[in-house]
């Protein structure tokens, strides 16, 4: 009888270490998709504003070509920068193409100081405004999804973190990175609009 107690004794053990185990790995394995899913979530708010600034900077052009035709070079760049993006396929290489295309468009908007035309043209200022707006925006939710990235990055480095990860077919996600050309760029000026225009 009393080495019935004993394995019943051990059974049960063998069972809540089994239980405790498979609940370890179910939470794990939970946290490693909600992780996913908020890295996910975060990018498709950054890519909502990078819609948006694309959908501005069509009649922003449009308005500078009327004043400054001949400045094609940086016509062609924003057009292709917007090709590279559509054309990217990783998350890493839209954000790659997307800091390409603020590279264009800083360009377009640096055009400005050349032409005082532009500085009192009430349609480029009001898109110019529309798209300051805009890049603020694309800059919180970057952040939002660079913090989301740092969060899922941390779990899967961890050493259980890394087996969750691998269960759930989650891996290590790439941040939205300002590329050292980008931080040289000569900053656009958004300045105050001119009085009584």
């Amino acid at each position: 009888m009393k080495l019935g107690k004993i394995i019943l004794i051990l059974l049960a053990a063998m069972v809540c270490a089994t239980m405790f185990a498979s609940c370890t790995v179910y939470r794990g394995y939970n946290n490693a998709v909600a992780l996913d899913e908020e890295v996910h979530n975060a990018w498709a708010q950054v890519e909502n504003q990078l819609q948006r600034r694309f959908d501005l900077v069509p009649n922003l052009v449009q308005t500078v070509k009327g004043v400054a035709a001949h400045e094609k070079e940086v016509f062609t760049n924003i057009a292709n920068a917007r090709s590279a993006y559509t054309q990217a396929k990783s998350v890493g290489e839209k954000a790659r193409a997307a800091v390409g295309f603020e590279s264009a468009l800083s360009r377009l908007l640096v055009i400005r100081e050349a032409y005082p035309e532009l500085k009192a043209n009430q349609s480029f200022l009001k898109l110019q405004d529309s798209l300051e707006g805009t890049e603020n925006r694309l800059s919180v939710e970057r952040k939002r999804y660079n913090d989301s990235v740092a969060t899922l990055n941390k779990f899967t480095r961890k050493l259980l973190g890394r087996l969750y990860a691998s269960l759930a077919d989650v891996e290590k996600a790439e941040y939205f990175k300002v590329s050292d050309d980008a931080k040289s760029i000569p900053e656009v000026d958004f300045g105050s609009k001119p009085s009584g225009g």
